[in-house]
């Protein structure tokens, strides 16, 4: 009887079952960490963009200088957002608002519609 190993309970089995479980919940699954499996990583920050109209000393946004204002206008004719542009905020306010005016005198299109029509330009 000295040979037998000691048995464990009722009450001890689901606890010891339940000790690995929990610690692979806890542990996220480690990949096998090699060097050509792991894009570079960037380091620092990048260099935000600087305010295109700041940097010229603009401080009026004409909205009769359509090809000034096509720059921030995208190829469907949404305008460009701030991230995208580069704009600062006070810059990007007047931006829309000559946009928009430029628009309802037709200097510049709502939608990319207008190049549908004329036939120019990729259309399926």
């Amino acid at each position: 009887m000295e040979n037998e190993a000691p048995q464990e309970t009722e009450q001890e089995k689901p606890q010891a079952e339940a000790r690995p479980a929990a610690a692979a919940r806890e542990a996220p699954p480690t990949r096998p960490s090699s060097e050509a499996q792991e894009r570079p990583r960037r380091r620092g920050r990048f260099r935000r963009r600087v305010c295109a109209m700041c940097e010229n000393k603009i401080s009026f946004v004409d909205y009769k200088d359509f090809n000034f204002l096509r720059r921030f206008i995208s190829d469907r004719g949404r305008i460009e957002s701030r991230r995208k542009s580069g704009t600062c905020a006070k810059h990007q306010r007047a931006l829309a608002q000559a946009i928009k005016r430029a628009r309802h005198l037709a200097l510049l299109p709502y939608t990319a519609d207008h190049i549908r029509v004329s036939g120019m330009g990729y259309y399926r």
